[in-house]
């Protein structure tokens, strides 16, 4: 049987914890923040936990699933 493959996109936008959790970064931190209130920006800062069937998906092809 063949080697799985892992997506190489995916790993750098998501992580999985040693408990199974995926963790994401928050979008729309790029640029045009000067609009955004500080408020905002610190919550955009932290990282958001994935959960349901897209967080299997990315487990997936990862190849920690």
């Amino acid at each position: 049987m063949n080697k799985m493959k892992i997506r190489k996109s995916v790993i750098k936008r998501f992580r999985v914890t040693k408990t199974g959790k995926v963790i994401r970064r928050t979008a729309t931190m790029r640029h045009l923040r000067r609009k955004k209130s500080k408020r905002q920006i610190r919550r955009f800062k932290a990282s958001k936990q994935l959960s349901g069937a897209m967080a299997i998906k990315i487990k997936k092809m990862l190849g920690k699933a």
